[in-house]
């Protein structure tokens, strides 16, 4: 199992709003919402509504590898609690339109996901970083990994090239590393998946001090008993349930998957907890 070190060689930033400094709240706020990380979801409130019952109704695709999440609640505290974490009510009554994703709600959860990655470097904690929406939120992840690395933690890269084929098929996957940041691949293209299977796998070889990650990545890790800390769209409520009884960390409820470049002022909050510490902002 390979471990990213402080001097390894890494990306560049991709512009000037990736490198670190002061950004008033907002500048970023406009910057969510000029990339469709927040405002109007692009997940309509059917959608949402529709995902919240088949997670109700136990469908492995919405629960993330997580067994616990679909009997927790009915359906209507659910749906609050997408609001709540999405910043703004959502009518129980209605059944069609926009679901809003509150700008300000995104840098509150960018911040206290931030508190939990100083801890992790403060502790110099193991930490492992994956995707299932790797052409979305791969350069966030890998920038929050330069973050960790530069401030002591070890960011882990557990079954790297491991290989198999799904049950009752002939497609091939494998966990393929891109910058510290694991992905679901078939050997030529990185995939989205809610599949909890790739971390069951990375868990067999690691137990990481903190998972990194959304879908069946995060899932799979809470399920496990990990402390993670995740991203989830509005109609992605399985790790939204999972925080709301205690077994998820901090969830950042926002658009997953926007041009990764759009994620920017998400990475400015979560930095901003490291100046408060007097961390360094990078390798």
């Amino acid at each position: 199992m390979d471990v990213i070190e402080a001097h390894a060689e890494r990306l560049p930033p991709t512009d000037e709003r990736w490198v670190p400094g002061p950004r008033s709240r907002d500048v970023l706020e406009r910057g969510l919402l000029e990339a469709k990380v927040a405002g109007p979801a692009a997940h309509p409130l059917d959608n949402v509504r529709g995902n919240i019952q088949k997670l109700l109704d136990g469908d492995p695709d919405k629960q993330f590898g997580m067994s616990f999440v679909a009997g927790a609640f009915g359906f209507a505290a659910v749906l609050d609690l997408v609001a709540a974490a999405a910043g703004k009510p959502i009518d129980h009554e209605g059944r069609l339109g926009e679901v809003w994703i509150e700008p300000s709600a995104v840098l509150d959860a960018c911040e206290a996901m931030g508190e939990r990655l100083v801890l992790a470097a403060e502790r110099g904690e193991s930490v492992v970083i994956a995707t299932g929406h790797p052409t979305g939120l791969a350069l966030l992840y890998m920038e929050i990994g330069r973050l960790l690395v530069a401030n002591g933690a070890k960011v882990l890269r557990p079954a790297d090239g491991l290989t198999w084929r799904d049950e009752g098929s002939s497609h091939l996957r494998q966990i393929r590393y891109l910058d510290g940041v694991a992905m679901l691949t078939d050997r030529a293209s990185a995939k989205h998946t809610h599949a909890p299977d790739a971390m069951r796998r990375m868990l067999e070889e690691v137990v990481p001090d903190l998972v990194v990650g959304d879908h069946g990545f995060a899932g799979a890790a809470i399920e496990a008993g990990g402390d993670t800390v995740s991203v989830a769209d509005v109609n992605d409520p399985a790790l939204i349930v999972a925080n709301a009884i205690g077994r998820a960390g901090a969830v950042l409820v926002m658009d997953d998957n926007v041009s990764p470049e759009g994620y920017w002022p998400c990475f400015q909050a979560i930095v901003s907890r490291f100046d408060r510490k007097g961390l360094v902002a990078r390798a």
